[in-house]
């Protein structure tokens, strides 16, 4: 799949686009790369436009996913700018997790009523580290992504928790394999801007961010109706006529395939071990603009955005269209951003409730995804049926 750049031209003013918005049709390209550039003045129109259809999609309902963070390894081949998770063998903090670590973190977490187990690693780190292939093969598995397919049947068979796996780029018959042991999977497209690519910027010397071969690895996610996870990485050094390209192409293979379960919109956040540790972070404003934009040209996508990377005024997101905080642990950190904690639950609760929704727990997969799921057999379809109430939402609620 090809992503073609999109251009701007101003063929109404901003003013009369958004009174255009009331319509409830989705956007073009054109009119989304207009509404990123929206003034101060013109912002509360466009948070309005796109509240008014999240409404429409799904009134009076936040959700999360009550989750346990399973680091499966940190050891990855790719040297992304702004990552502080991976680790090459013998730097501090390196590690690959056991059998026996991950069944303990479930079973804490299914303790604290999560229902998620999600599995992050490096992309294929064997094929960087010959360290890692002696763990493997010490562990008793082929490759990284044999592991994590063990690691996710042992999950179900042991826990009541839920895998979903965040592997890297997969192959046709990896999706396939893991598709049999978790209902869903997710990859981020982060952009399609190429020229993150070059020295010095962000990707420069990560292979398994190249944006064609993501795109691939999601259509075929589409071909195999596997319920999807992807999105945005927002300022990492792309433009704002780039994020709305980003979201145009998963919109684009969300039309052909209809599996995209949901789309984050994820901000950028400097920490000090890093190369682009003196990067400016994206401000609020540029979170509202480009969650209103995702809204409006995706009117019929969950949308989500995490709430500790915007803390302390992460209600403000509600605002500007999001029905999902995404995954909240009560037991594990975010190890992609360890030094932003997860809000507690009750008080999510509490600000959720302030602007006048409901909080719900939900599975790893969203409730309108799982029909086709029901249609297996075997242990997955055995858990999802148990987990699940009436309306597709996680039956024991840490909402509760």
């Amino acid at each position: 799949m090809t992503v073609a750049a999109t251009t701007c031209t101003h063929h109404l003013s901003l003013d009369s686009l958004l009174d255009e918005l009331r319509s409830g049709s989705p956007i073009s390209g054109q009119q989304a790369c207009q509404l990123t550039r929206a003034s101060d003045e013109q912002l509360p129109a466009l948070l309005g436009a796109a509240l008014e259809a999240k409404q429409r999609f799904k009134p009076g309902i936040i959700t999360y996913s009550g989750k346990v963070f399973i680091p499966l390894t940190n050891l990855c081949r790719d040297y992304c700018g702004y990552c502080i998770f991976r680790r090459d063998p013998g730097q501090p903090g390196a590690h690959t997790m056991t059998p026996e670590q991950v069944l303990e973190v479930a079973r804490a977490g299914q303790k604290l009523g999560c229902t998620e187990a999600l599995f992050s690693l490096g992309d294929k780190p064997e094929l960087g580290f010959p360290e890692m292939r002696e763990t493997l093969r010490r562990l008793g598995y082929r490759s990284t992504l044999h592991y994590l397919e063990a690691m996710c049947e042992l999950i179900l068979r042991e826990t009541h928790l839920l895998p979903h796996p965040n592997p890297g780029l997969l192959s046709a018959e990896w999706i396939t394999r893991l598709a049999a042991v978790s209902p869903s999977m997710g990859l981020m497209l982060e952009t399609t801007s190429t020229s993150l690519l070059e020295p010095g910027a962000a990707h420069h010397n990560a292979p398994d961010k190249i944006p064609a071969r993501r795109l691939r690895t999601i259509e075929e996610a589409g071909r195999q109706n596997v319920p999807f996870t992807t999105g945005l990485l927002i300022g990492i050094g792309e433009t704002p006529e780039d994020r709305v390209d980003t979201l145009l192409a998963i919109r684009e293979l969300h039309r052909r395939y209809g599996h995209i379960q949901e789309v984050i919109i994820q901000n950028f956040r400097t920490k000090p071990d890093i190369p682009m540790r003196d990067w400016p972070e994206p401000t609020q404003g540029e979170m509202l603009r480009t969650i209103a934009v995702a809204r409006l040209l995706m009117p019929d996508v969950n949308l989500q955005a995490p709430p500790n990377l915007s803390a302390p005024y992460y209600d403000e997101l509600l605002d500007a269209g999001i029905n999902d905080w995404g995954g909240i642990s009560p037991l594990t950190p975010d190890f992609i951003n360890p030094e932003k904690p997860w809000p507690h639950l009750e008080e999510l609760k509490l600000r959720t409730e302030a602007k006048g929704y409901s909080l719900r727990q939900r599975l790893p997969v969203y409730p309108e995804f799982l029909p086709a799921l029901r249609t297996r057999t075997g242990l997955l379809a055995e858990k999802l049926e148990a987990l699940t109430d009436r309306e597709g939402y996680a039956r024991r609620s840490m909402a509760a």
